[in-house]
């Protein structure tokens, strides 16, 4: 290329990128306007944002967890503010799913341009097999996110997630009954992230995302007492995006379908990170709990960071990572 052709080339590129940054990223056959989702757990059901957030700037969002019957979740205390992070045991509380497809999803339906995921749990594969088909029934829904990181009450209580034979047959069982794409949402408390993520797709997932709540817990010295009802919890936020990353990173690279990262995503820069580890798209959760517009301002920061650093096409970036000298 000569050196006018290249200057062409960077002046063209510049002029592209001062307008309007591509932010259009794809999980399959799902289209979304950019990669910021908001995930499941931390945004209601979506209408609840509707009078702070413009839901259709968003990628998408991810519904809290939809069991057959509605759950009422576990006593309080259920949330409790960590070190740079967040403890909750919320319990699964939901309306069920018949309530969602009556009461919740028109609603979603009315906002133009909007791309609901359905987050899916259950304690036997059965529950997760009637509640994939309830939702069947609905319009809207443009794919399902297997919450695996439930107790397989079937199998003493191991999770869904950390074994691989017991998600191997959860993974098949729930594709065979979806009407839809299904999303896998892996559990990070295993030994090996990029074998769970193997598994998931070699059993029909259709994209995976990662990383759910690490189990912990806290404790109150003066009065000898958890910090949290059910003793233990799952822990989000910027305290542990370094060790998601890195699980991203990890299964990316163990699997030819996409992948959604998430854990600690606050600021443009941990997109682009979590983008160039291997991920196609992220889901913003513990953020939205000290800034209920954090979705929406990331999208507009995202944009900006995008113009900044020339970034054409931030789609471009996902498995950017140089680990070469």
């Amino acid at each position: 290329m000569s050196a006018s052709s290249s200057q062409n080339a960077d002046e063209k590129l510049a002029a592209n990128v001062s307008g309007n940054p591509d932010l259009r990223v794809r999980i399959g056959n799902i289209a979304l306007k950019n990669p910021i989702i908001a995930a499941s757990g931390t945004f209601g059901y979506g209408i609840e944002f509707e009078d702070i957030v413009h839901l259709n700037r968003l990628g998408g969002l991810v519904v809290k967890g939809l069991s057959v019957e509605p759950m009422t979740g576990n006593p309080p205390p259920r949330l409790y503010e960590t070190a740079a992070g967040m403890l909750n045991a919320i319990g699964l509380q939901n309306i069920g799913a018949r309530a969602f497809l009556s009461e919740k999803l028109p609603a979603l339906r009315e906002k133009k341009d909007v791309v609901v995921f359905a987050n899916v749990f259950g304690y036997t594969r059965a529950d997760y097999v009637r509640t994939i088909e309830i939702l069947n029934e609905g319009e809207g829904i443009a794919a399902y996110e297997l919450n695996v990181s439930c107790p397989n009450t079937a199998h003493g209580g191991i999770q869904f997630g950390s074994d691989p034979l017991v998600l191997d047959e959860l993974v098949r069982t729930a594709k065979r009954a979806a009407a839809r794409p299904l999303i896998v949402k892996l559990s990070p408390n295993v030994t090996s992230i990029a074998l769970m993520a193997h598994v998931a797709e070699e059993a029909g997932a259709d994209a995976i995302s990662l990383v759910n709540t690490f189990l912990a817990m806290a404790i109150d010295a003066e009065t000898r007492r958890p910090r949290i009802a059910n003793v233990t919890a799952g822990l989000s936020g910027p305290a542990i995006k370094p060790i998601a990353l890195r699980m991203v990173y990890d299964a990316a690279r163990a699997v030819k379908i996409p992948v959604i990262g998430m854990g600690g995503i606050v600021t443009p820069v941990d997109v682009i990170e979590f983008m160039l580890a291997g991920a196609s798209a992220v889901q913003v959760g513990t953020a939205s709990y000290f800034d209920p517009v954090a979705t929406e301002k990331l999208v507009e920061e995202l944009t900006e960071y995008c113009r900044e650093h020339r970034i054409a096409k931030i789609s471009e970036l996902t498995g950017g990572l140089v680990t070469e000298s």
